[in-house]
């Protein structure tokens, strides 16, 4: 296991890597200020706009270093996904024939902040199907939200797949409904449609508790339990392993919720969420004739760090220099 500072030293030395490769305008780009909220406090995993630096206008060592930073943040199989989502980009290119012009290289980078300095800071890595946030205050890291998504969601030859990148996601969930039996699916299908997407969708602050919350892991018995604790954990160990096993300790012993909407099949449309004190897991798979796949990794109270400047006020309630009503 990395110990406890390894991963915020890590992010410290790609990030100040990345923006020294960086020419002035890039750079101007690439670095925002930590006090600019409306920019930082984002999550955007549709072909749209977004601030930072692309990747398609980066030098080849300037790529490599803004691929380096988003390592970082991710654990090895969780940095494949990754990549396969931003290869994906080409396949759909093919698939649309050109006409949105997408590619691989609409990827873009920003940090947040002086990663050399002393003051709180944090960095993003962001495209279509893939947002990848970190905020960091010393050697504390905030490391949500994390979203991958796939489009194609699966693509097979002679009825077996070749590219599968979130395959993990919704096996284990079909395997949690179908250990859960009759009954506890009875309380975990909350809805026989799915939703268009994930609920939080792109809001820069999620709900902290999405009705119905579904079957609690309290009535769960042992099989069911421990697939939905398995569940969990491939969300988790998306993170550097001292990043996964600190989310894992923060939630040992708690309640959680599994909620199921739209079909029990595979190859129809269908949504799941996970919901625990501080901790939200949605996944949708609706779009493209259930082909086109949407998870997202959220802590509704502490994403973007929401819950640092909460604790700088219970240490120092005194204390106004950050502004009235401004997070971090």
């Amino acid at each position: 296991m990395a110990g406890d500072n390894e991963t915020p030293a890590a992010m410290r030395a790609a990030a100040t890597a990345l923006l020294d490769s960086l020419d002035s305008g890039l750079k101007h780009q690439a670095n925002l200020a930590f006090s600019d909220e409306k920019m930082r406090r984002w999550i955007e995993y549709r072909p749209e706009p977004r601030p930072g630096a692309c990747l398609a206008d980066l030098d080849l060592a300037s790529r490599k270093a803004a691929h380096r930073l988003l390592a970082t943040a991710l654990s090895r199989h969780a940095f494949a996904q990754a990549m396969t989502i931003v290869s994906l980009e080409e396949v759909l290119d093919s698939v649309e024939a050109g006409r949105r012009g997408r590619h691989s290289g609409d990827y873009w980078v920003v940090v947040f902040g002086d990663p050399g300095g002393d003051e709180r800071w944090g960095w993003r890595f962001e495209g279509h199907h893939l947002s990848v946030t970190m905020t960091l205050d010393g050697d504390a890291v905030f490391p949500t939200p994390v979203f991958l998504g796939a489009n194609p969601a699966r693509i097979d030859y002679a009825g077996r797949p070749v590219v599968r990148p979130l395959a993990p996601e919704e096996d284990l969930a079909r395997a949690l409904l179908d250990a859960i039996g009759p009954d506890g699916r009875a309380d975990a299908v909350v809805a026989t449609t799915a939703p268009a997407d994930i609920h939080s969708s792109v809001n820069p602050r999620a709900e902290p508790a999405i009705a119905p919350l579904g079957v609690s892991s309290r009535r769960l018995g042992p099989t069911a339990h421990a697939l939905l604790d398995h569940l969990v954990a491939a969300y988790l160990d998306r993170l550097p392993a001292d990043l996964a096993a600190r989310e894992s300790a923060r939630l040992h012993g708690a309640e959680l919720h599994f909620a199921w909407e739209g079909s029990l099949h595979p190859g129809a449309g269908h949504y799941y969420r996970i919901q625990a004190d501080d901790l939200l897991i949605e996944y949708d798979n609706t779009a493209n004739n259930a082909n086109h796949a949407h998870t997202v990794l959220r802590r509704p109270l502490s994403d973007f760090g929401g819950d640092v400047l909460a604790a700088h006020r219970s240490e120092a309630p005194h204390a106004t220099a950050l502004g009235e009503g401004r997070l971090l």
